[in-house]
């Protein structure tokens, strides 16, 4: 049998997975079998999710972070409604969310009979007014996206959490993708700019951990609590956590990646990829395309159905968005080298 190989990375151009880092490569190989999901039979890599979680919460301006390594973003935003809704005094749950919002928060209504309500937007971003119109004494979260998944663009955080605050709702922050960017930005998009109560932030997209190593982040332990239940055969007592077998391997990678990168690894990583963007841009919008962005390093362009097709055919994996833009991501993978490559077949079409 000819032996399978994984996905190269040279052609990649809308994922938002990237290579590990060597030193989460190799963590994560050590630390297979191990299960944080048991934290009082596996010692070691409960110790190391207590630091993962550390350093993202000095990450997103939280002293005293709450929370744990999820299996990606979706884990960690039904997580975050989760506990919006076992908090909140209704039977009739709702939630408040740009119309741009992942599709993992339509995932979270499903599964937690909670009604999504979600407003247009204004130049990619979320419409405060929009979301106030929407908001009433049901509503027990209001999200906003800081790096949304098909324009990178950035929610007004601070705004969104005053309204929440307004509404007696809580106020999650999707930063799945952009939470390893935008420390390096001046946007308000954390716990340490406005009054946000839950975050979701990916090492294993632009932090470089291992798949799967997403995070869910809670500003005080006692939201974690609205997701407790007993686990009487284990040597611990309660789990807050959605599944309970979990990748050690992704927790002890997401470790090793943040310790070799935080923080001048990961600034070199966004000018670089900033710089790249902006160059895509620019030639794209030469060539006679309506580019949108970027705002953080992702590019959309409005490219064709066919040309999209031609440059598949030449091994691009490029995807569009909703509207029908081509986008692309630039993730620490993707190379200036990459990107001329591209344009020049986008010139042969």
């Amino acid at each position: 049998m000819q032996r399978a190989e994984p996905q190269s990375f040279e052609r990649v151009l809308s994922s938002m997975c990237t290579e590990p880092h060597p030193a989460a490569r190799e963590t994560a190989e050590r630390f297979l079998g191990t299960n944080p999901g048991d934290p009082g039979t596996y010692e070691t890599v409960a110790d190391l999710e207590r630091e993962a979680v550390e350093h993202l919460g000095t990450i997103t301006g939280l002293g005293e972070p709450a929370g744990y390594i999820t299996s990606g973003g979706t884990e960690a935003n039904i997580q975050a409604i989760r506990i919006a809704r076992n908090r909140a005094d209704t039977d009739e749950p709702n939630v408040v969310a740009p119309e741009h919002a992942h599709f993992s928060f339509t995932k979270a209504a499903e599964l937690l009979d909670v009604e999504l309500r979600t407003a247009p937007a204004i130049e990619y971003r979320a419409d405060l007014d929009g979301m106030a119109h929407l908001a009433d004494e049901d509503t027990v979260a209001l999200v906003g996206v800081a790096g949304t998944t098909e324009y990178g663009f950035v929610d007004p955080i601070p705004a969104i959490a005053d309204l929440a605050t307004d509404v007696g709702a809580l106020c999650h922050v999707d930063a799945a993708w952009g939470g390893f960017y935008l420390p390096f930005t001046d946007h308000q998009w954390h716990f340490g700019h406005a009054d946000v109560d839950t975050l979701t932030i990916d090492p294993h997209k632009v932090g470089r951990a291992a798949v799967p190593a997403g995070g869910v982040l809670a500003r005080t332990p006692d939201l974690l609590d609205e997701l407790a239940i007993d686990t009487p055969y284990l040597e611990s007592r309660s789990q807050v956590t959605l599944t309970g077998t979990r990748s050690g391997a992704g927790v002890a990678s997401a470790v090793a990646a943040m310790d070799a990168l935080w923080r001048d690894g990961y600034r070199e990583t966004y000018e670089r990829a900033m710089g790249n963007a902006e160059w895509l841009a620019d030639q794209l919008a030469a060539r006679g395309h309506e580019v949108i962005g970027p705002e953080l390093p992702l590019v959309a362009a409005d490219l064709s159905v066919p040309m999209t097709a031609e440059l598949r055919e030449r091994g691009w994996r490029v995807s569009k968005t909703g509207g029908g833009e081509m986008r692309v991501v630039c993730m620490p993978h993707v190379t200036r080298s990459m990107l001329r490559s591209f344009v020049a077949d986008l010139d042969w079409y």
